[in-house]
C-alpha cells in the first residue's frame, strides 16, 4: 500500500538540500511564452504562472486547449528532468468566473452567481471550471474571493460574492468544492480584510478583531471546511501587521485555532510589499524571512530565491522554520497525485473545453442571475407585437463578460456561439423586427419612431479601478496595467463616449417604458433617473451566454428569479451601506434622505407572484426549523427565493439588526404549492461575548421569514438561556 502524502512528504523533505528546500517555497511567472520563454524560465522553482495563460497575446489565433495542455506538459517535464529529486511544479493560475488561461467556458462573474441564491449552481458551475484548469494541467487556481463587499465604491466588487456572511459563506463553499474534486486547489482570497474606508484597495484595516471574527472571516473558514487546501495572503496590513507577513492570522487563527493543513501563498509582490509599501521590514531580505515565519509558504508570483538564501544565511529565519513551509507545499503535491500523474492529454483537453454540456451550463447560470429592479407593466415584451426596435448605449454589443478575470492575458475573450446583446436579439426576433442601433444623439427622433427602446448602460471597473462616483459615467479615465494594481489585469478596454445619465433621462422623456439594461459588477446611483423610467434590469456581467439569457427575459422565454447579493444605496453619501448593521444610537437616517437602500438586499422581481402561507416554527434537537408553503398565485411558471432572518435582542453584546440565515430557491409552476423547510443549526444562535467568547450565550432572538431583507411575511420568536433554545 502506498504511503500516505504526509509520509511521503516528510522522507522527500529529509533527502533535500537546503537550495531544494528554498526553490519549493519560489515561483516565477514569464510574459513572453512565445519568445526567449525556454531560456528565461528556470525550471527549479516549485510554482509557476501556468503558461497558457499568455499564449494567445501574439499569436492571429488564440492558442488551442491541446496547444495550451501541450506547453504545460512541457513545462512541468522541463522541472522534473532539472530537479535533483524529480519533484514536480505545481501550475497556478486564476479562474474567478472561467478558467482563465484561454478561450475557456465564461460563465457569470462572482457578484452575478451570488444572485442566483443557488449554491448546487455554483458548485455546477466551478466543478465545470475545474475540470477545464485540470485537463490542461493548471493545478492551483486563485479563487473564489470572498472578500465581504460592504462599501461598493471598491472596484473588486464585482469579484465577491456580495455583503453578505452567510451568502458569502455558501457562495465560496461550494465553489471550492467543485473545483477542489477535480484535483485543483482552491485558493480563496484575500486573507482577511482587503479593503479600507472608501472602498480603497488593499489600504490598511482599521477592522476591529470583533469585526474581522464576526464579518470577515466566516466565509473563509466556511472554504476551508469545504475542502480548500490553499489561501492567499491580502495586501492590506491589519492589527499593525502586513497580512503576508502577520502570524496572528496565517498561524494562530489559520492553522493553530481552525487546524487548517494547506499552504499559503502571497499575493503578486505581496510579500516585497512587507518592505516597500508597508515599510515594516527593511529590506527584501528580511521582508522574506518575516513571511516565511509568520506562516506564509509559496512567495509569488517572481523568483526570490536570493532573498530566502540570504535569510538564512544572516538567521533571520531558520532551516527548521524553512522545513514547516516546504513540507506543506510538498504535502499538497503529493496530494494532487503531481508525483504519479504530472502530465495532461492534450486530446482530452480538446475535447472538454466549451463544450456542449459547458456552454449550455453558462446559459443556465446566466438565466438564474439576472434581477429585475423594476417593472410597471413594461416587460416582459411581446414579440408578436413588435416591428422596430430602437437600441442605444455602448455596451449592447459587447459580450457581457467584463473585464476583470476574464480571457487570457493580452486577448480579449472570444467563443463561438457567444453573442452580444445586440446579436441575440437579432437571432430571436429574425427578420421581421426591424433593430436600428441609435447614438446618444439620436434619441429624441428615433425613439419615438419604435415600438421598444432598449437601453444598454456600460461601466468601467474591476482591479485597481475604485469608485468615488457610483453614477454611470460620461468620461473614462485609462490607467496603464501598473497603475491598475495587478500585474496580470489587462488595461481599461472600454472607453465611454457620451453623458449616460443625460441619454438615459432623454430616453424615458422620449419613451416612458425603456427599458434600462445595467451590465456591471457593482451598484449604480439610479436616483438621476429611477423615477423617470417603468422598466429597469440588473443583468451584471451575465457571462458568455449572458445575452442569450437577457433576450429569453426581455420576451418572458424565462422568467427573472435573481435576487440581489447587495443592498443598492441611493446615492455615494450613504456608504457604506448594507443591511446588516448595529444598531444606532440616534438612527440611519440624513437631513436629506432617510438612510435606506434604493433597493435592499435579497430584492428580486418577477413575472408571477408568489404567496407564503402556514409558516411554523419548530425546535429540533440540534437547532430549528421553519416550514411554510409556497404558492405560485400566478400565470407563470417562476422561482422565488425566500429567505430567513435572524434578529436578536438582550444579549450580552450588541448584534446586528438582521443578518441572514438560511434561504431556498423554488421553482414552481403556475399555480403549484410547495411545502418547504428552512434549518438552523444551534450555531445560528451563536456568537462572541463581550469576552470574545463564542458560544450559545443568552439572548432573544427573532427569525423572520420573507422574501428580501425589508419584505418579512412572517416572524417567529424565541429565547436562549443557559445554553438551552426556548420558545
Amino acid at each position: 500500500m502506498m504511503e500516505s502524502p504526509e509520509v511521503r512528504a516528510a522522507a522527500l523533505l529529509c533527502e533535500l538540500t537546503t537550495d531544494e528546500k528554498i526553490r519549493q517555497v519560489t515561483a516565477d511567472m514569464y510574459f513572453d511564452v512565445d519568445g526567449d520563454y525556454d531560456k528565461h524560465r528556470n525550471p527549479l522553482c516549485g510554482s509557476y504562472r501556468n503558461p497558457g495563460h499568455f499564449m494567445h497575446q501574439n499569436r492571429s489565433a488564440p492558442a488551442s486547449p491541446a496547444q495550451v495542455a501541450e506547453k504545460i506538459n512541457a513545462d512541468v517535464h522541463c522541472s522534473i528532468e532539472a530537479q535533483p529529486h524529480g519533484i514536480p511544479p505545481i501550475e497556478n493560475g486564476e479562474a474567478l468566473h472561467g478558467a482563465q488561461w484561454g478561450m475557456c467556458t465564461n460563465f457569470p462573474q462572482p457578484i452575478a452567481l451570488a444572485s442566483s441564491f443557488d449554491p448546487v449552481l455554483v458548485s455546477r458551475v466551478a466543478d465545470a471550471i475545474g475540470k477545464e484548469c485540470a485537463v490542461v494541467g493548471v493545478r492551483q487556481v486563485f479563487s473564489p474571493v470572498v472578500n465581504l463587499a460592504r462599501d461598493c465604491r471598491w472596484g473588486r466588487t464585482v469579484e465577491t460574492y456580495g455583503e453578505d456572511v452567510q451568502l458569502a459563506s455558501d457562495m465560496g463553499a461550494a465553489m471550492c468544492r467543485g473545483l477542489q474534486q477535480n484535483g485543483v486547489i482552491a485558493t480563496p482570497k484575500h486573507f482577511a480584510d482587503n479593503y479600507a474606508a472608501g472602498g480603497r484597495d488593499s489600504n490598511y484595516s482599521e477592522t476591529s478583531e470583533r469585526t474581522m471574527r464576526e464579518v470577515f472571516l466566516p466565509p473563509f473558514k466556511a472554504c476551508f471546511d469545504a475542502g480548500a487546501q490553499s489561501v492567499m495572503a491580502a495586501y492590506n496590513a491589519w492589527d499593525g501587521v502586513p497580512c503576508s507577513a502577520n502570524a496572528r492570522l496565517l498561524t494562530q487563527i489559520l492553522r493553530e485555532e481552525w487546524g487548517f493543513d494547506g499552504f499559503v501563498v502571497s499575493d503578486y509582490c505581496g510579500v516585497d510589499g512587507v518592505c516597500s509599501a508597508h515599510r515594516l521590514a527593511s529590506s527584501d531580505v528580511q521582508a522574506a524571512a518575516m513571511a516565511l515565519k509568520a506562516g506564509l509558504d509559496v512567495i509569488l508570483p517572481f523568483d526570490r530565491f536570493d532573498a530566502v538564501k540570504q535569510a538564512l544565511e544572516k538567521g533571520y529565519i531558520t532551516e527548521v522554520e524553512l522545513d514547516k513551509n516546504v513540507l506543506r507545499v510538498l504535502t499538497a503535491k503529493f496530494r494532487l497525485g503531481l508525483f504519479d500523474d504530472p502530465y495532461r492529454d492534450p486530446a482530452a483537453a480538446q475535447a472538454l473545453v466549451r463544450c456542449d454540456a459547458h456552454r449550455e451550463l453558462a446559459l443556465e447560470a446566466a438565466r438564474e442571475t439576472i434581477v429585475l429592479l423594476k417593472n410597471e407593466g413594461v416587460l416582459p415584451l411581446d414579440k408578436t407585437k413588435i416591428k422596430r426596435i430602437g437600441v442605444f448605449g455602448q455596451s449592447a454589443d459587447r459580450i457581457p463578460i467584463g473585464s476583470n478575470y476574464s480571457g487570457p492575458y493580452g486577448t480579449p475573450w472570444r467563443g463561438a456561439d457567444a453573442p452580444t446583446p445586440l446579436e441575440s436579439l437579432r437571432a430571436y426576433l429574425g427578420n421581421g423586427v426591424q433593430i436600428i442601433c441609435g447614438d446618444n444623439g439620436d434619441v429624441e427622433t428615433l425613439a419615438p419612431t419604435c415600438d421598444v427602446n432598449l437601453y444598454f448602460a456600460a461601466i468601467v471597473e474591476g482591479e485597481g479601478s475604485d469608485r468615488s462616483d457610483l453614477r454611470l459615467p460620461a468620461v473614462t479615465v485609462h490607467k496603464s496595467r501598473i497603475e491598475d494594481g495587478g500585474l496580470i489585469v489587462d488595461k481599461t478596454a472600454q472607453e465611454i463616449k457620451e453623458d449616460q445619465e443625460d441619454t438615459i433621462l432623454r430616453l424615458c422623456k422620449a419613451d416612458p417604458n425603456a427599458v434600462i439594461v445595467l451590465q456591471n459588477g457593482a451598484p449604480i446611483d439610479m436616483t438621476a433617473w429611477i423615477e423617470k423610467t417603468n422598466a429597469v434590469i440588473e443583468a451584471w456581467y451575465a457571462g458568455e451566454q449572458g445575452a442569450k439569457a437577457l433576450t429569453e427575459i426581455l420576451f418572458g422565454e424565462t422568467n427573472p428569479s435573481a435576487k440581489l447579493p447587495i443592498s443598492i444605496p441611493k446615492n455615494v453619501g450613504q456608504l457604506p451601506l448594507f443591511y446588516a448593521h448595529k444598531p444606532s444610537g440616534r438612527g440611519y437616517a440624513y437631513c436629506d434622505d432617510d438612510g435606506k437602500p434604493l433597493y435592499p438586499f435579497g430584492f428580486g422581481l418577477s413575472y408571477t407572484a408568489f404567496s407564503i402561507e402556514s409558516a411554523k416554527l419548530t425546535l429540533t434537537e440540534n437547532g430549528a426549523e421553519v416550514t411554510f408553503r409556497i404558492t405560485n398565485t400566478g400565470d407563470r411558471d417562476g422561482a422565488e427565493v425566500v429567505q430567513l432572518y435572524r434578529s436578536s435582542h438582550n444579549c450580552s453584546v450588541v448584534r446586528p439588526v438582521a443578518e441572514l440565515q438560511a434561504y431556498a430557491r423554488t421553482a414552481l409552476k403556475a399555480g403549484e404549492t410547495k411545502t418547504v423547510t428552512l434549518r438552523l443549526s444551534e450555531d445560528a444562535f451563536c456568537y462572541y461575548d463581550a469576552d470574545m467568547r463564542y458560544g450559545l450565550h443568552d439572548g432573544r432572538h427573532t427569525l423572520l421569514l420573507g422574501t428580501s431583507s425589508e419584505k418579512i411575511h412572517a416572524s417567529f420568536e424565541l429565547t436562549v438561556q443557559n445554553g438551552a433554545i426556548s420558545v
